[in-house]
């Protein structure tokens, strides 16, 4: 047995512990992301009578935003502490939360109804940025420095609980409230969250020089390459699953968004540990065939079943995706500018969002709904070929950008 194994057993609780807190509060500002998942598509098909391409583009406008806010976050993060970024993020997604509830207030025009809820889905992608930029950058800086793969999935996870736990309860409020609901808990839970936040110490920021956004992109764009492909898949199912399920009249599609989830979930914890212990891009090139394979069942699916369990095979898969690309990317920069590097890294994923939500509502504007799976689960195995290709070159040691 290695010394790196023997240590593993100790290691893990430290970090659990050091993590805890964070996880909680991203958990927390998560539920509002979550319990809009699987409402907001039926919101705007269905309540406001607008078409999927307006669907996919109010789902792709949060990452939109977050993809433009990313090197503010990241260097606000580097710069002024992991805590005050977490809480810039809070704020901001309380004042989506308001946006939402304003947009009611114009039903009766459609138009404006949905412009102004592109605002607060925009400022929400905003808010996104900034705490899981920041969460991720705090919980490198307490963490052993060997860990980085088990830290980015255990923060992770705390994001996927949120959606597994909000997207019943999502459309358990809406059924009851209407979308009314879902805009009172946007606003309400990020301020609740700020109460945990303040009573948690925080991490001084490193005093040395950091690297540029544009130097960071250049070293870590590669990983961020791949990660954007793999997160297709994720992308199909948040926006269009639910839809699916209402077209073809198969109840409770909201089951979906929860066996994802909990296969992401599960995942994480059994095998978070794997990107460090063997490399984040042989992790990346099994996890995306896995996903890859989810969604393609999912675009076969003639029973419910056999969409859920296609959801469930997309979740495990993209569930370590993300951190195997992302422990490529952070061991290519030094630690002061960790922070810039996982919002370089995540804004490819915020691109691959904003551009595919879209386009896969046109997709499916021209042809079945189911269709969308097919050309998601295409674009996922180009991700493994990226994974393959970091496997073939392979780099060493850290990268120093300026």
């Amino acid at each position: 047995m290695s010394i790196t194994a023997m240590q593993e057993p100790v290691a893990a609780p430290r970090i659990a512990a050091a993590l805890l807190p964070i996880m909680g509060v991203v958990f927390v500002a998560f539920l509002v992301i979550g319990v809009a998942m699987p409402v907001l598509p039926l919101h705007v098909h269905d309540g406001l009578g607008l078409g999927t391409f307006v669907v996919g583009l109010v789902a792709g406008s949060q990452f939109a935003a977050s993809l433009i806010s990313r090197p503010w976050a990241g260097h606000y993060s580097d710069g002024h502490g992991a805590k005050r970024g977490v809480i810039a993020g809070l704020l901001a997604a309380t004042a989506a939360g308001l946006l939402y509830l304003l947009s009611l207030g114009f039903s009766g025009s459609p138009r404006t109804s949905v412009a102004i809820l592109l605002l607060g889905r925009a400022l929400l992608g905003g808010a996104e940025s900034f705490i899981i930029t920041a969460a991720v950058s705090w919980g490198l800086a307490l963490a052993d420095s060997r860990s980085p793969g088990r830290v980015i999935a255990w923060v992770g996870s705390a994001m996927f609980a949120a959606f597994a736990i909000g997207a019943p309860a999502g459309s358990a409020l809406y059924a009851a409230y209407g979308f009314a609901a879902i805009a009172l808990a946007t606003a309400a839970a990020p301020l609740a969250t700020l109460l945990l936040v303040a009573s948690l110490p925080a991490v001084a920021p490193v005093q040395h020089g950091r690297s540029s956004f544009a130097a960071v992109v250049g070293v870590v764009w590669v990983p961020g390459f791949g990660s954007a492909l793999g997160s297709v898949g994720f992308g199909a199912v948040t926006t269009f699953v639910a839809l699916l399920f209402a077209i073809r009249g198969w109840p409770n599609g909201w089951l979906a968004y929860t066996a994802y989830a909990v296969a992401f979930i599960l995942a994480r914890v059994f095998f978070s540990h794997l990107a460090d212990a063997i490399g984040g891009a042989k992790v990346a090139l099994v996890c995306a065939l896995i996903e890859a394979a989810g969604q393609a069942l999912i675009w076969l699916a003639v029973r419910p079943e056999m969409a859920l369990v296609g959801a469930a095979l997309t979740g495990f898969g993209f569930s370590l995706v993300y951190p195997g690309f992302a422990v490529e990317a952070v061991r290519r920069v030094p630690a002061q500018s960790r922070g810039l590097a996982m919002g370089a890294y995540t804004a490819f994923l915020d691109l691959a969002q904003g551009v595919a939500s879209p386009a896969l509502g046109l997709i499916a504007t021209g042809a079945r709904l189911n269709v969308l799976f097919l050309a998601s689960a295409a674009t996922v195995l180009c991700a493994a070929l990226v994974a393959w290709w970091l496997i073939v070159n392979p780099v060493a040691v850290e990268g120093s950008p300026q």
